[in-house]
């Protein structure tokens, strides 16, 4: 019984209560040994024995790459296939596309077998596909879809009627085109409209269809060569008979294809209708007729050669309409035509080819245009008004306007080619347009055309006159031209250190917001603490060598480390006196700094304006109560709300509209504060939260379980604006969409859902006044055109860096050109190079972005994800089939995971905990749905609990399916077809090896000697269809050619992969420095890198970007495929260290220290010998496997003790224990993390310095380094650790010392590039912790810090370049004199709801930040505000731990003498008591007595928690629930004792006790004057790098 579900050719479904056994001998059978088999199998099964074995088939994969495919003898009788969603076997076989220049391709059929003749042509639209196959104007011609999935929403009615009497869903009666021919269609369909599938549609209408074809490939050739002629041929049917017909080419062009689609008698629609229309019928489209009608048009359709001069229809207009072919096939049709235009009575209005007939009636000539304008995105600039619309079009002839004979002009032209796109009379109602305007499908943008000819008709007959302009101008969107603003100086806001709900895109956006206006010779002013971003680069991170020619600096002027808030910026705003502001850049820090700025008076007082958005359309977006309105204004819809500022204005709300309801907080990042709230509690408790963080939060009805879609939308000054990219979640609402799983462009929407919310998008920007880009989300009902609008981000967003990279629009770039007032059609396309920035980008690739969580780093952090943001960082992978795309993203997001498939954990549940699981989304969201397929769970049931959409769990049970298969194959067995199959779905060689039992090794060995291998395609923004020499690439089996050619022997770079704790944004700026570099040196450089809030994955960057995994099977098709001359890993962190023996051990060639010496590091037993043999001190050691050895070992050195796994990163799984019970539980992890690698135990050094070495080496020596030193003590993880450059309380001897050991390690592993190493010192002797023979997450301060790019001089001499002069200071590791640094590290544990807000030896922090000052006390309090830290005005509470209290007194005097009123818990109260300390005393809640802690933070009158206490407590719950209330309430936490010692030392060295800060009390110069203020002279190294010390 063959079924729905057949998605895997070899699949065939049958009852489930029954075994696969028999379709799996069947499909086996038929793949391994051909017809004789299959027929022995089909006798064989008791389903398919007897008279139905004949008609049974098998649909195998495509082979679309021709060195595999089996020979006409090795063929099979038939093909088992998809029933395309009937339950009767429908048949399809191969069938090949043969063009004229004798090019052959291979595809699967799934239409009609009919072998026919035609044109061949490409469209680039993304959705539409039943409107356009039955657009007349595509008669004869074979359409190639270059957006490769199509099927996916199905097709609807054809019986359905609209009011008219016309199919209600599509353009004419019947499939017009000859054939179809897409990249991959889908079996599955799944839409509230669809009643068939595409494939029995197409059956139905006898049009043959291919698919598995490279469609780029046929793009490409079309565009150098033209429309060409081409020809479909079946092979002779073994089952049911009959021979191959040998058809001729045919040129569709020397027919009249109008009198082939045009009515034969005359049709009147709208009778009784106030205009009377005369419609010349080419072949006119149903929604042309409706609109019309729908605008009092009576519309009289008749016969393309109807004689105009016996016709007796008294008509006000006369409408010439669409038709496919040669216009100059019409000319009777023409003659008609020039007897109206000589009568000069009637108004004519023509569309298409109606423009082409208009124009040839009036004179003109047309000419075949090379291919053809056919897609929904064609830029028409209006050259009455200039503005550009967005037009849908479909056409292969063009008018030539320069033969228009006088009195006639050209009214539309296409900026991309600059062909003819309308024409039109100076003084008579006479138009057209090119393009589509009743769209249908694609965009309705130039819709008021119609408006303008029923103008034209009622201005006629009242003897009026007609102005074309002034009608456009009067009833289209206006054009707007108002003044470029003057610009000289512009200051930039950054975003602050990298935090959950705001990371690293920011960097990316601002580095190309910065580079945009270096291009216009704008002066830049740049104020951001983030010292790891690349934006915050200076011209010393940037050195042009000797060796390189000069380049221009391309980073800002002058860059300031400094808090972005009001007071700082308004203290740069004094020094730089910049003349204008962009806010838009620096995620919601920027835009609420700048809110607060212009309410503050701060801009007016010093005359700073504000580029694109204006603050008041900010604050309407920002504003839910004001957001509601405006959208009101426009007849707009958001789900019923109420916005209010209070808890009890919030409860209210709720009884209004009823629970469950969504709760969400105004001005505010990722979804902060927000959830559906099911009762009354816990609103209460939320809003409580909530408004602690914002002023306001809007109440309004939950749409849980509604789709959710989001458009990036882009509009300038002059009013133009398009729609860039749209996205859809793989979850619905209720998930944030930060932490959903997101496809672009949307999979599940059809044209008129598509383009309803493209309109609502552009008419929503425009009503706001939105300058720059943005973007809008919808709530989606999913079964019906029902939307509400959720929200209009009026900034970049975090998904704008998501849309840049997976369409390859720099949107950051355009935005900060649309700023200073330029328009869009004056933007150059910096892709193609050829055309504009004025369109909308086409995608012939699917792109999947997945969220990457570090919830498991925090045991007291739920799993269930909702509407507020808990994801780090994200991937995005890109391929040519969803089910390639998505097993790509899902290794990306977690190396070690083979693709879609269950985990050990998940297994684990039984199957009321996954139902659980399945209706709650979670961070194992993808593992949980394909555990429900393990156990055969059917779609609507995993649909039901999920409510994700039926199309994605159809394809998600098909990679199930697939494995299934593969599962029954050895290495021996695989079929090669099969092998090619799986690898076309995404399968890595891992994932089937471990499925047919082999190893990676042998599956590439059997893949590469059958040449079954991917090609690399380009991202270009528009499909092929115009030439574009880009370098962004990706990789694919599903095509057969590549887009590029290989022969410079670049050096890869291998990128950071996913931002997460530990790995972050300090990578991105190690690999950006390392191919810029390799760059200016003259090398070719490959960067390799799947995380699109990079700088890195801007392709501007490198010579080549590879949007792919970091994984050794996909490094090495790079390798290979690029003959690369090497591959850098240590820029790039953990993920690409840990390739070092993998790739090695296949011959790839490491640059820089060797994968052996990386492995001598890596792995904590051999380091921890290493130092024991060159005689450097470590803490005592033991490498453990088993627990009693574990037990022994802390026994005999005391608790407590540290556990370190080994090749981790950010302190995975590492552990300080204090007792056998820790130990056992913290060792099971550590081994979990890190199997195959040993885990060492240490004992564990209490009251230690921490000493952080980044450092630079050529063969062992030296070349340069930094030290730094923690404020905390050692036991604080060194990415959470506030560091201090250069070291404050270290001792001559002990730096000599630090120098000593760091130089003997290097030597003993032979390092050459980067390296760091942390130390500890207690006593003066000094320790080493570990060394990572890489760059760290400290290179970057280290780097800044100095003056000097240490990752340049790394990448030197893993290339072996000569090194810089290095600044004097660098030579001793060392600042320059006067000037100190201080790292902070930023945490989100306020959006980790749960999270225990203290710090260990398993790193937490998201991000970092820096400033610079003329002490470490003013960088150090900078530093902690630009954190999100304020100071305190005046109470502190203190809770100190007994252990801590006489270490802490003498800070806690401290802060009492300069003012601070401090609050003491109950023991800490009686221990100040006694010290002579001045406390309030707060009582724990549970003790009854008042007045508590709680209420004193909820009641926000603590100002600052110093809680210092560990594990070993004796309040832990309690001292736990305490840090948690302030984190929740957004009150300033301090957790350890050095930290809270400095702030003390800080504030009163400062003289800032007691009060608000003020920013003019700190030092606020750039990082450029901290340079320049303390130079000093370089010093040339020794030609040699290795002489250096």
């Amino acid at each position: 019984e063959i079924g729905e579900n057949a998605d895997v050719p070899v699949r065939i479904v049958m009852s489930r209560k029954r075994a696969l056994a028999a379709p799996v001998a069947l499909a086996l059978a038929l793949l391994i040994t051909g017809a004789d088999a299959w027929r022995a199998a089909v006798h064989a099964s008791p389903r398919l024995s007897g008279a139905r074995a004949a008609l049974a088939r098998v649909a195998r994969p495509v082979a679309t790459r021709g060195r595999v495919a089996a020979s006409d003898t090795d063929r099979p009788i038939g093909f088992v296939g998809s029933t395309f969603g009937s339950n009767s076997a429908l048949f399809f076989r191969q069938g090949t596309l043969v063009l004229e220049d004798g090019t052959r391709l291979r595809g699967v059929s799934f239409g009609a077998e009919v072998a026919l003749a035609g044109e061949l042509v490409f469209t680039t639209g993304m959705v539409g596909y039943p409107e356009t196959l039955t657009d007349p104007s595509y008669a004869r011609q074979m359409i190639v879809m270059t957006y490769p999935i199509i099927g996916n929403y199905g097709v609807p009615s054809a019986d359905e009627l609209d009011s008219l009497g016309l199919p209600a869903n599509f353009e004419s009666s019947k499939i017009h085109a000859a054939a179809l021919i897409v990249g991959d269609y889908s079996h599955h369909h799944s839409h509230w409209t669809s009643r068939r599938s595409l494939s029995q549609w197409l059956m139905e209408q006898k049009i043959p269809a291919l698919y598995g074809i490279d469609t780029r490939l046929l793009t490409k050739k079309i565009r150098e060569k033209g429309a060409l002629k081409a020809k479909i041929e079946f092979e002779p049917a073994y089952v049911s008979g009959g021979q191959a017909l040998d058809l001729p080419f045919v040129d569709i062009g020397a027919l009249n294809l109008v009198a082939e689609v045009s009515v034969k008698e005359p049709v009147t629609y709208g009778v009784g209708n106030t205009h009377k229309v005369l419609a010349l019928d080419c072949g006119i489209k149903n929604n042309i007729i409706r609109d019309l009608v729908a605008r009092d048009c009576e519309v009289h359709v008749v016969p393309w050669d109807y004689d105009l001069a016996t016709n007796a229809y008294k008509y006000d207009g006369l409408f010439l309409s669409n038709g496919p072919g040669d216009p100059m096939r019409v000319d009777k049709t023409v003659e008609t035509i020039k007897q109206v235009i000589a009568q000069g009575t009637v108004p004519i209005f023509g569309i298409c080819m109606g423009n082409q007939l208009l124009a040839r009636a009036a004179g003109a000539s047309t000419f075949k245009l090379p291919y053809g304008n056919r897609g929904q995105n064609q830029p028409a600039q209006c050259t009455l008004t200039g503005a550009c619309y967005i037009t849908a079009q479909n056409h292969g002839y063009a008018v030539d306007p320069t033969q228009l004979p006088s009195g006639w002009k050209e009214l539309f032209k296409n900026i991309n080619d600059g062909s003819n796109e309308g024409i039109y009379h100076e003084t008579l109602p006479y138009f057209s347009a090119q393009f589509h305007p009743e769209a249908k499908c694609g965009p309705t943008d130039t819709a008021f055309l119609f408006d303008a000819f029923t103008r034209a008709m009622g201005n006629t007959k009242a003897g009026l006159p007609f102005d074309l302009k002034a009608v456009i101008e009067e009833i289209a969107a206006p054009v707007l031209n108002p003044p470029r603003p003057v610009v000289k100086k512009v200051l930039l806001l950054g975003s602050g250190g990298l935090s959950i709900g705001q990371a690293g895109e920011f960097d990316y956006s601002g580095s190309q917001a910065i580079k945009a206006l270096k291009e216009e010779g704008l002066e830049v002013i740049l104020i951001n603490p983030n010292i790891a971003s690349v934006q915050t680069n200076t011209p010393e991170m940037d050195v042009q060598p000797t060796d390189a020619p000069p380049a221009d600096f391309g980073g800002a002027d002058r860059t300031y480390l400094l808090p972005v808030t009001r007071e700082y910026v308004e203290a740069v705003i004094a020094r730089e006196r910049p003349d204008s502001i962009i806010l838009s850049m620096g995620g919601q820090t920027g835009l609420n700094c700048g809110i607060e700025l212009d309410r503050e008076g701060v801009l007016k007082k010093w005359g700073v304006q504000v580029l694109g958005t204006p603050v008041d359309v900010i604050i309407a977006t920002e504003d839910r109560g004001i957001f509601s309105d405006k959208l009101n204004e426009i007849g707009e819809r958001i789900a019923p709300s109420f916005a209010v500022d209070t808890v009890e204005d919030a409860l209210l709300a709720a009884q209004k509209i009823g629970y469950p309801c969504m709760i969400r907080a105004a001005f505010a990042l990722g979804g902060f504060g927000s959830g559906i709230m099911n009762n009354e509690p816990q609103l209460r408790a939320q809003a409580s939260v909530a408004l602690s963080g914002s002023p306001q939060v809007l109440i309004e009805k939950s749409l849980k379980g509604w789709k959710e879609v989001e458009y990036e939308v882009v509009r300038d000054a002059a009013n133009n604006c398009i729609t860039v990219c749209n996205m859809e979640n793989f979850d619905p609402l209720g998930v944030h969409t930060g932490d959903s799983i997101v496809i672009a462009p949307s999979q599940t929407l059809s044209d008129a859902e598509y383009h309803m919310l493209r309109t609502t998008a552009i008419n929503v920007v425009r009503h706001l006044g939105i300058v720059g880009e943005c973007n809008i989300q919808y709530a989606l009902d999913p079964c019906s055109e029902t939307y509400y609008i959720i929200e209009v981000n009026a900034r970049l967003s975090r998904s704008s860096a998501l849309a840049s990279k997976a369409t390859g629009y720099p949107l950051a770039y355009v935005a900060a050109k649309l700023a200073l007032g330029t328009p869009l059609t004056e933007i150059r396309n910096s892709v193609t190079k050829t055309t504009m920035a004025c369109f909308e980008p086409s995608l012939d690739y699917v792109v999947v972005k997945i969220p990457r969580w570090d919830l498991q780093k925090f045991a007291m952090v739920g799993k269930v994800l909702g509407s507020s943001m808990k994801s780090i960082g994200e991937v995005m992978s890109i391929g040519r089939t969803f089910p390639e795309a998505m097993q790509k993203a899902i290794r990306m997001a977690t190396p070690g995971v083979d693709g879609f498939e269950s985990n050990p954990s998940v297994k684990s549940y039984d199957d009321d905990e996954l139902e659980t699981h399945l209706s709650e989304a979670s961070d194992e969201r993808v593992y949980v749905v394909a555990e429900a397929f393990d156990r055969n769970w059917d779609i609507q049931r995993v649909h039901e609990l999920t409510r994700i959409n039926h199309w994605f769990l159809l394809k998600l049970q098909a990679i199930t399916h697939l494995r299934r298969t593969l599962q029954n194959f050895s290495l021996a067995q695989l079929p090669l077809l099969t092998l090619q199959y799986a690898k076309q779905n995404g399968f890595s060689d891992c994932q089937i090896a471990k499925a047919i039992g082999s190893t990676e090794d042998e599956v590439r060995k059997l893949r590469i000697r059958h040449q079954i291998v991917p090609v690399v395609k380009q991202v270009d923004t528009l499909a092929a269809e115009f030439p574009a020499m880009t370098n962004y690439l990706y990789i694919t089996y599903n095509g057969t050619e590549n887009d590029v050619e290989f022969n410079e022997r670049g050096i890869m770079v291998l990128g950071c992969g996913a931002y997460r704790i530990g790995s972050s944004v300090e990578f991105d700026w190690c690999a950006v420095g390392c191919v810029r570099t390799l760059r200016k040196l003259g090398h070719h450089s490959i960067m390799v890198n799947y995380n699109p809030e990079t700088v890195s994955t801007d392709y501007d960057e490198c010579d080549r970007l590879y949007f792919e995994e970091i994984s050794r099977e996909r490094v090495l098709d790079i390798y290979e495929l690029e003959s690369s001359s090497g591959i850098i890993l240590s820029v790039g962190g953990q993920i690409p260290n840990n390739l070092a023996l993998p790739l090695h051990a296949a011959g790839a060639k490491i640059l820089g220290t060797s994968a052996e010496n990386i492995d001598n590091a890596e792995d904590r037993f051999k380091f921890s010998k290493i130092l024991d043999s060159i005689h450097v001190d470590q803490p005592l050691w033991k490498e453990c496997a088993l627990i009693e050895h574990a037990r022994a070992f802390c026994a005999e050195v005391q608790y407590p003790c540290l556990i370190r796994p080994s090749y981790v990163l950010s302190g995975a799984a590492m552990k300080v224990v204090f007792n056998d019970t820790d130990l056992e539980i913290f060792l099971n992890k550590a081994c979990d993390v890190s199997p195959d690698h040993p885990v060492v135990i240490s004992k564990f050094i209490e009251n230690a310095k921490e000493i952080e070495v980044d450092a630079v080496a050529m063969n062992g020596k030296v070349v340069n380094y930094a030290i730094a030193e923690h404020v905390e003590n050692a036991g604080v993880h060194s990415g959470d650790a506030t560091l201090m450059f250069p070291p404050e309380t270290l001792t001559a001897l002990e730096l000599a010392s630090i120098d000593d050991v760091a130089a003997r390690v290097c030597a003993a592993l032979i390092i050459t590039g980067p390296f760091n190493m942390q130390m500890i010192v207690k006593g003066g002797k000094v320790s080493v912790i570990e060394c990572n023979v890489r760059a760290s997450r400290s290179s970057p301060f280290a780097s800044k810090s100095l003056g000097y790019n240490l990752v340049e001089a790394a990448t030197r001499a893993m290339i072996g370049a000569p090194q810089l002069p290095l600044p004097r200071n660098a030579l001793t590791g060392m600042p320059r004199p006067g000037m100190h640094a201080v790292k902070s590290p930023m945490f989100s544990f306020r959006r980790l709801i749960g999270a225990d807000p203290s710090l260990g030896v398993e790193m937490a922090s998201t991000g970092e930040v820096a400033a610079f000052g003329p002490s470490v006390h003013d960088a150090f309090v900078k530093s902690l505000i630009a954190s999100m830290v304020p100071l305190p005005g005046k109470n502190i509470l203190v809770s100190i731990q007994e252990r801590l209290r006489d270490d802490f007194t003498p800070t806690l005097q401290k802060l009492s003498s300069l003012g601070y009123t401090l609050f003491a818990s109950e023991e800490t109260s009686r221990f100040l008591d006694a010290q002579g300390i001045p406390n309030t005393l707060l009582h724990f809640k549970e003790s009854g007595l008042t007045p508590t802690i709680d209420d004193a933070i909820t009641e926000r009158k603590i100002e600052m928690v110093v809680m210092l206490s560990n594990q070993d407590s004796k309040r832990t719950v309690v001292n736990y629930a305490i840090r948690r209330l302030a984190v929740d309430y957004g009150v300033p936490l301090v957790t350890n004792l050095q930290v809270a010692a400095l702030f003390a030392e800080a504030v009163a060295k400062l003289a800032l006790g007691g009060q608000k800060l003020s920013a003019l009390q700190l030092d606020v110069r750039s990082m450029q004057e901290h340079y320049a203020d303390n130079t000093v002279a370089p010093v040339e190294l020794a030609p040699v790098a290795a002489e250096a010390k």
